[in-house]
């Protein structure tokens, strides 16, 4: 099987694509055919000249996966409210 060879400019839209649009690593992957690993290493390279720090990006990534944990953390916590309440209505004297 022979390597593919991608031109500068289709590796600097590919991290565009992540940065800029949104799409997740393999979101941008599937949709352009390439390995999940070849556009993270492009946004290695060319994440700077795109104008996306690295440092910025892995703590927006930390955070909002921090949040999505609290997130679902909170909402269990409120459905065994709501089913202690509803146990605590019928059992009152």
């Amino acid at each position: 099987m022979s390597r593919r060879v991608y031109s500068r400019e289709f590796k600097v839209s590919a991290v565009k694509l992540v940065n800029e649009q949104g799409y997740t690593v393999v979101e941008a992957a599937k949709s352009l055919g390439v390995d999940a690993t070849s556009i993270r290493s492009w946004l290695k390279k060319f994440g700077a000249e795109v104008g996306v720090k690295a440092n910025g990006d892995s703590a927006m990534r930390a955070e909002l996966r921090r949040l999505r944990e609290e997130n679902k953390r909170l909402l269990m916590e409120r459905e065994i409210l709501k089913k202690a309440t509803a146990f605590f209505a019928k059992h009152q004297p």
